[in-house]
């Protein structure tokens, strides 16, 4: 679905662009799409050379769960010593957290297509556990406890 734009960054920039075809939910949960983009980064990264890319100018990016994806394979490549180190993560629209789908974007656009505030829910729990039987509680924000919401609003919060 991405190829068009793939090619267009990759001849625009000049670039090698690896577009990774990870395994989706609901069929394949947590940590299926994680493990997939972990290691096709970690086998290119350790590849460079094969792929003609100079390894210090390797970035990441994804859009909307891709855009998850993308940070979290940065994080977890920022603390190995044994691969170079990425120069930069591009992340649009991304999808970064799910402690509380009330916050002012979700409240602007709740009912702007393509993603309403309940898609948004419905694909983070299809993500994590293949289904949406808890939609209402994630909404309402009950899904987090309460002990859990006061350490996350240091970073998730309407300021």
């Amino acid at each position: 679905s991405h190829e068009k734009i793939c090619r267009y960054i990759a001849k625009g920039g000049e670039l090698v662009v690896v577009s990774v075809g990870y395994r989706l939910a609901p069929e394949h949960k947590y940590p299926a799409a994680y493990e997939d983009c972990l290691n096709a980064t970690i086998h290119f990264m350790r590849n460079t050379e094969h792929y003609g890319v100079d390894p210090a100018n390797v970035i990441v990016c994804g859009d909307s769960a891709g855009g998850n994806l993308a940070a979290a394979v940065s994080q977890t490549l920022a603390s190995r010593s044994d691969l170079p180190r990425l120069r930069a993560q591009i992340l649009i629209y991304p999808g970064l957290q799910a402690v509380d789908f009330d916050l002012p974007s979700y409240q602007q656009n709740r009912r702007v297509p393509p993603l309403l505030r309940e898609h948004a829910a419905f694909f983070a729990l299809q993500y994590l556990n293949g289904h949406a039987a808890n939609m209402e509680e994630v909404l309402e924000g009950s899904h987090i406890p309460p002990d859990m919401r006061l350490k996350c609003r240091m970073w998730v919060n309407p300021d």
